[in-house]
């Protein structure tokens, strides 16, 4: 039973089966060519891509690779990022996978950290060392002045390998060789320089702990593979976030070059043009729903990289809410941004406040009410609590 009140949705039941759902309403694809793509094909391309427009039956590591892992700043999002993408998800599938050295957390584009597989941590890592450096320089530099880094590394390597450590403990154990320099100075460039993987318990679901780190190839007992091209990851961006352009794929990866990559690459992909005139750029068969395809209402983790990846975002947000997407988790309604969500614990009871960008029509507030009454559902697990969603009107 959904009962409404003024501005809130109580929900006293258990969801029912996600099949019963409108989430599995299958898409329709566009026939014959498209020169110009509207917003909102844009927003269904990235949605089917994104693996949100039904719940699929991939294996965990299969839809990570699919998404070129998903942002794990919160060590609960990549949790919810699979809860909303795949059908049947436990939050056993991953943290098992974690435990088992099978998928790691890792700083990787835009120096974000993100869960990957294991296969895409020793490949990807060393693709974007460049954009860690980078990043690195702009923001400690001048900070790091008579450090030698090659020496940094070395040392830093050395005694996370020698047990899992805390950027704060390894940098001022690292103060020691450089007692004029900040330790966070130190322990963020490390970061940078250095593969680091986060190691368990941080990132299990219900149980976490600190965030300490070794070295990706002493965790994985493997090297990584030599940096390449970036030729293959600009391929893998586009199938699971394309079509798009040039500043997309710059945005997402951080990596320069692109343009050079793009016109290895152009003899296979194919072109179209947004609505602004702008050139975007797709594998062949990266499938294009018909923009009339029902979205069901979908509920993001913060950063999540489907509203984070593009460096023109109104396939998904309008430029007046952008700066929500950064900051908050969101909500998808019609398969763009409708809002921001937090779940609040209190004593036997978990509620999902909505917080609305503007009013959402009574069929919509349903179906949404009946998604975050799963979403509850799935953050409480086994344990025997009430769920409430209220709607935050502003």
């Amino acid at each position: 039973m959904i009962r409404l009140g003024w501005g809130y949705v109580m929900v006293d039941v258990m969801p029912t089966d996600a099949a019963a759902l409108p989430t599995d309403r299958p898409s329709t694809p566009v026939t014959g060519a498209q020169t110009v793509l509207s917003a909102r094909a844009l927003n269904r391309a990235l949605l089917e891509r994104q693996l949100l427009l039904r719940r699929q039956t991939l294996r965990v590591g299969d839809a990570l690779e699919h998404l070129v892992g998903l942002q794990a700043q919160n060590p609960n999002g990549p949790y919810f990022g699979l809860w909303t993408r795949l059908a049947d998800f436990h939050p056993d599938d991953l943290a098992g996978m974690i435990d088992r050295r099978l998928v790691v957390r890792i700083a990787l584009m835009r120096w974000t950290l993100h869960v990957v597989t294991a296969r895409d941590c020793r490949a990807l890592r060393p693709l974007v060392q460049s954009v860690m450096e980078r990043r690195m320089r702009a923001l400690f530099g001048r900070h790091l002045a008579g450090v030698d880094l090659d020496r940094l590394v070395t040392a830093g390597r050395a005694l996370v390998e020698e047990q899992p450590r805390s950027l704060g403990d390894v940098g001022r154990l690292l103060a020691a060789d450089w007692p004029e320099h900040e330790p966070s100075v130190l322990g963020n460039a490390l970061a940078a320089l250095a593969p680091l993987v986060q190691v368990p318990p941080r990132g299990l679901w219900g149980r976490n702990g600190r965030a300490v780190q070794t070295t990706a190839e002493s965790w994985l007992g493997r090297p990584l593979e030599p940096a390449g091209a970036p030729d293959a990851l600009i391929l893998r961006y586009l199938t699971a976030f394309g079509p798009a352009g040039i500043d997309d794929i710059r945005t997402w990866s951080g990596l320069c070059g692109v343009g050079e990559a793009i016109e290895r690459l152009r003899p296979q992909l194919r072109s179209f043009r947004d609505e602004h005139g702008r050139e975007l750029l797709d594998v062949p068969g990266g499938p294009l729903p018909d923009p009339a395809t029902p979205a069901p209402p979908r509920f993001l983790p913060e950063g999540d990289n489907a509203v984070l990846s593009h460096a023109d975002r109104t396939r998904i947000v309008s430029d007046a809410h952008r700066r929500l997407v950064t900051a908050h988790k969101t909500f998808l309604i019609d398969g763009f941004v409708g809002g921001t969500w937090k779940i609040i614990r209190g004593p036997r009871i978990l509620t999902l406040a909505i917080s609305p960008i503007a009013a959402i029509a009574r069929e919509d507030r349903l179906a949404l009410a009946e998604e975050g009454a799963q979403l509850l559902a799935f953050a409480a697990g086994e344990d025997d609590v009430r769920i409430s969603v209220r709607f935050r009107e502003e």
